[in-house]
């Protein structure tokens, strides 16, 4: 123990000493056939008036001590395991020598284990009446103030077992984050599909425009990125065979944070042979709107503060159609220098001109997005943007491909997969000749290459950004509340 602890921890470190010294554990192994409280309230609470009891239902619970309040040889405590809290009634008196020790050098914080029965108070609060009691953990942290749980958000992120065993909304929002996960996998296996795995650490990245980690391996001295996108794997799933593969995955990308990005997030992939972007779309509509009706009962949703309403079908938004609405600029008839200048005086800070399609598509960006509230799919992007993704059928200077706003933020995407092996090496090597200037250019991928070149059926791939999604679906503002351990700034 340092010299320097505070004193409410040397406090409960004494008492942690003096368990000991009176021969009780305060750290035993197990606590068996305990019961959640939850189960015990929703089977005797309707059943019970004022004041009864039923001695005959005796239930063992364990869990955390919330509050104690003491009212002479009595007390009233709550105690609060994963499914819920319930109050407990005690008279010292009634316990054991041991138990009546232990229940003296207990603290708010300590988790508890007890036996006892279910009675309502006679202000007709469902209760338990206890009959033994054990320590099951001596807690050496105090507890945070039990009213108002962890204010300061960045403790809140950074010690997250502290906001969550106060705060019962944060811990309802990963459990919703957790059923989100669980729809998703049903929905998808009931349409058939497969759940795959792919290597997070790989010797080429690629399947995203962006930057990656580094790391080495020492055995085979050789040098290997975290994945940006399982993208690449996926597709060599479909070329050897398999027809609709999924997978739910880390993916790291060296890149800011913010409000909507993490380093290390959650995507969901899929790929589903035989299928285009159209098909894609209203699949992806349909697997949202889905999980929206299971999680929240309704189709429409309020996110701070705003309705959305994911009832098919979505919006459909075109690039081009985007950039005249919301930039007053015609991409078609456009030069391109003024489409430079559009961009510029829209804020996009180009020192020059770039490709035409990336210009088109910066001018979307700036002018677009902030409008997309309501689920829109946004379709057909410049060429340019989108190395693996089919040529649209209708016009060459664009692909099949769509991404999904919501609530102004990108949710997913998807593509008319490319599986022509000339036009797919065409376009990796344009990419690899521009790496010099866009760290986020995809590298060649000659193995992935060969995968195309044995033959990838027509395949419609989507990815999916889940954490957005449980942003939006548990109105949440920030992608750090809905994530239990957010990258952090190391602090001293």
């Amino acid at each position: 123990m340092s010299i320097h602890e505070n004193p409410l921890r040397a406090e409960k470190r004494k008492k942690l000493h003096m368990l000991r010294e009176k021969g009780i554990n305060p750290y035993p192994y197990n606590f068996e056939n305990k019961t959640a409280i939850a189960h015990i309230i929703e089977t005797h609470s309707a059943g019970l008036q004022a004041g009864e009891k039923k001695p005959e239902h005796s239930y063992r619970i364990a869990g955390r001590l919330m509050t104690l309040r003491a009212m002479g040889k009595a007390c009233f405590f709550n105690i609060q395991d994963q499914s819920g809290t319930v109050q407990v009634y005690v008279k010292t008196e009634e316990l054991v020598e041991k138990e009546r020790i232990a229940f003296d050098l207990v603290d708010l914080g300590d988790i508890i284990g007890l036996e006892g029965f279910v009675f309502k108070s006679q202000k007709g609060e469902f209760s338990i009446y206890l009959k033994s009691f054990q320590i099951l953990t001596k807690t050496i942290e105090p507890l945070p103030e039990k009213f108002h749980g962890v204010q300061d958000i960045e403790i809140k992120y950074r010690h997250r077992h502290l906001d969550l065993m106060t705060d019962a909304d944060s811990r309802k929002v990963f459990e919703t984050r957790s059923k989100i996960i669980r729809e998703i996998r049903r929905f998808l296996d009931d349409r058939g599909f497969m759940e795959v795995e792919t290597p997070t650490l790989q010797p080429i990245y690629g399947g995203a425009a962006a930057t990656p980690f580094t790391t080495h391996h020492k055995a085979l001295d050789m040098k290997l990125y975290m994945r940006i996108s399982p993208e690449l794997y996926l597709k060599r799933l479909l070329v050897g065979g398999f027809e609709k593969v999924y997978e739910i995955s880390k993916n790291f990308r060296n890149e800011g944070i913010d409000r909507t990005h993490n380093p290390e997030f959650s995507l969901l992939e899929f790929y589903e042979a035989y299928t285009d972007y159209k098909y894609q779309m209203t699949q992806f509509e349909e697997l949202v709107s889905q999980l929206a009706l299971k999680i929240t009962g309704s189709m429409k949703v309020t996110y701070q503060g705003q309705e959305i309403d994911f009832t098919p079908p979505w919006r459909r938004l075109t690039v081009f159609d985007g950039v005249r609405e919301y930039a007053q600029v015609d991409p078609e008839k456009a030069s391109d220098h003024e489409i430079f200048e559009a961009v510029n005086k829209n804020g996009g800070g180009l020192a020059k001109p770039s490709k035409r399609g990336e210009m088109i598509m910066k001018l979307f960006e700036l002018t677009a997005e902030r409008h997309l509230f309501q689920p829109t799919f946004v379709m057909d992007h410049p060429k340019e943007i989108s190395p693996l993704t089919k040529i649209h059928r209708e016009d060459d200077r664009l692909v099949e491909r769509f991404e999904p706003f919501c609530a102004f933020m990108e949710i997913g995407n998807s593509y008319s997969e490319l599986n022509d092996p000339e036009d797919q090496t065409a376009r990796l090597k344009e990419q690899e000749a521009s790496r010099g200037h866009d760290e986020e250019a995809h590298p060649m991928d000659e193995d992935f290459l060969l995968a195309i070149d044995s033959g990838m059926p027509p395949t419609g791939g989507v990815g999916l950004g889940i954490e957005r999604v449980v942003m939006i679906l548990t109105d949440r503002p920030s992608i750090r509340d809905i994530i239990f351990f957010p990258t952090m700034r190391i602090t001293k």
